[in-house]
């Protein structure tokens, strides 16, 4: 991949601005009223693997709670650190006004969700994965300050629940389970 792949074109008048943001640190800002459905930017990087990802966060003092990685269908990351742009500043909000599209050529682009006026914060809501225990300290640290009304308090995605397996109905001594009449998944052509 040429270092010029790596950043993608840039509109020489685009949708948007990045200033200091009120929700953290900078932030994207549209520069002009914008369409539901319009594309705004590339989420541009270098793409890199997960391992790869992992040891990058590590030299960082990982985990750390200003990461600029994508993550793709392929299992691949993009690093929006390493060669990125402008889109690595759109904050999360529990209530976006954008989302991010994964294309099936694997880039990302960034599209509104309904109009957005001008001088607004671009967001989408980027639930982040860490694998690691939710501690307190970790919460902190993802906090989420979006100011919306259904905020959820945090950044990282929910945990997946294990699940206990389900335990079977026990059957009465001398019972055994009703067979259905017509079984169609044990039917079998003669």
């Amino acid at each position: 991949m040429s270092e010029a792949s790596l950043q993608p074109a840039t509109d020489p008048n685009p949708a948007y601005r990045v200033e200091r943001s009120s929700v953290h640190g900078n932030g994207v800002f549209a520069r002009r009223d914008i369409a539901p459905g319009e594309r705004i930017i590339e989420y541009g990087g270098r793409e890199i693997t997960w391992d790869e990802a992992q040891v990058r966060a590590e030299i960082q003092g990982g985990p750390h709670n200003h990461t600029f990685f994508f993550s793709l269908a392929n299992g691949n990351v993009i690093d929006g650190g390493d060669h990125g742009n402008e889109a690595r500043f759109i904050n999360h909000s529990c209530e976006p006004n954008c989302e991010a599209i994964e294309e099936e050529d694997g880039r990302i682009f960034i599209y509104a969700l309904h109009d957005i006026r001008q001088d607004e914060e671009l967001s989408y809501s980027y639930p982040l994965i860490y694998e690691g225990r939710h501690t307190p300290a970790i919460k902190r640290a993802f906090a989420c300050r979006c100011g919306a009304l259904n905020c959820t308090g945090t950044m990282l995605a929910p945990k997946p629940r294990k699940r206990k397996p389900r335990a079977k109905p026990a059957s009465l001594p001398g019972l055994a389970a009703p067979q259905p009449e017509h079984d169609p998944v044990r039917q079998q052509a003669v």
